[in-house]
């Protein structure tokens, strides 16, 4: 059997890659139906793909929360302007009423 390419993956890495729980992802290694390793107390899971795929999906990954931040970004820009224009409505709502100077009669 040939030995195919691939990586070992930490738990939570190939939870998110597989796109199941880190508790399946436990109770696969208790069974056995997933090859793994212990090194020092932590689990490494092997995936049997191409680690370019991996880098690719990372990539990915990094693309999507990039552009999710900038739509944050905006919305928190939004949000903010949004809250001065409140304040300062308050602000004037709030504001005691000034009369006008009276005018003297000649």
């Amino acid at each position: 059997m040939a030995i195919k390419e691939g990586s070992w993956l930490p738990i939570l890495e190939y939870s998110q890659f597989k796109k199941v729980s880190i508790s399946t992802v436990r109770r696969h290694i208790k069974a056995n139906l997933v090859r793994w390793k212990d090194e020092g107390g932590k689990y490494f899971v092997w995936t049997p793909v191409d680690p370019r795929e991996l880098e690719d999906r990372k990539d990915g990954q990094l693309l999507a929360a990039k552009l999710e931040l900038q739509r944050l970004d905006r919305e928190n820009r939004n949000l903010r302007q949004e809250l001065e224009e409140a304040r300062m409505l308050i602000n004037l709502y709030e504001s005691p009423i000034v009369s006008p100077p009276e005018v003297p009669y000649t």
